[in-house]
């Protein structure tokens, strides 16, 4: 472990931060290094980081954007809580900042992860589907609107699918809670005629999620994860394949209902 330090730390005046530092690769060893930078009153997690580029260590990679908590790329684990760095103020935390990369991606080299495979998910999502009567003109109520608004808060910070247990220590195909988020944005849509209840069972492995809430109490958009968007598609699975007089009722009507997804 190396420490670095600006001249004359001073505890009231300096903040330490314990950085994890590496790459992914197998003949790398991960070590913490430790930093001392100047306090500034409103100071983020992510302006220390920022002056640790800048001032003592230029090598430490991180990932950034819009320091305005609007992009989601500045996220990691502080002290062992996943979490934007542009929005977690240093005089919040207490004593020493331990910054983690997020621990359910593969790293690339120290603070930044690789999250390519939340897109290839993305991709196998079936998209938003007209009702076969919707015309050219949709019409709806604000009440259907507002319903749906919220999931599209989602700033893609990924930081629901860090802290997910099943994602971070369970090989499951659960395609996580962030797209559970999207799928149940495009179900929720008034106009969408598609179901996709039967793709949410098997291929976005729905029924591995046990609804802890540990997502929607670290989103930073305030999104209700679990209660909104999780409960509510599970619902639907639950309606569509596992109610015995709708399993009966499709058994005689013969095959899947209009609309749902192969």
């Amino acid at each position: 472990m190396e420490t670095h330090a600006s001249a004359q730390p001073d505890q009231r005046k300096t903040i330490r931060l314990r950085i994890l530092r590496g790459t992914g690769e197998r003949t790398s060893s991960p070590h913490y290094d430790t930093f001392e930078v100047p306090r500034e009153e409103g100071m983020v997690v992510l302006n220390a980081v920022h002056y640790i580029q800048s001032h003592l260590d230029p090598s430490l990679s991180i990932r950034w954007n819009c320091k305005a908590g609007r992009c989601g790329s500045c996220s990691a684990e502080i002290n062992g809580r996943p979490q934007l760095m542009c929005k977690t103020r240093v005089d919040s935390i207490e004593g020493e900042i331990t910054i983690e990369p997020m621990q359910a991606f593969p790293r690339l080299k120290d603070l930044v992860t690789d999250v390519t495979a939340n897109w290839k998910v993305a991709a196998t999502i079936p998209p938003f589907t007209p009702k076969a009567n919707a015309g050219d003109i949709y019409t709806f109520y604000q009440a259907d609107v507002d319903r749906s608004r919220e999931f599209r808060r989602c700033i893609e910070c990924f930081l629901c699918m860090d802290v997910c247990h099943v994602i971070r220590e369970h090989e499951a195909d659960y395609m996580g809670p962030r797209w559970v988020v999207k799928a149940a944005s495009l179900d929720m849509h008034p106009m969408d005629g598609l179901n996709r209840s039967k793709f949410m069972k098997d291929a976005g492995g729905l029924g591995y999620c046990n609804i802890t809430k540990c997502c929607q109490e670290i989103c930073p958009e305030h999104i209700v994860i679990t209660d909104d968007a999780i409960i509510p598609e599970k619902e639907r699975v639950v309606d569509r394949h596992y109610d015995p007089i709708l399993w009966v009722y499709r058994r005689l009507k013969g095959g899947a209902t209009a609309g749902e997804t192969k």
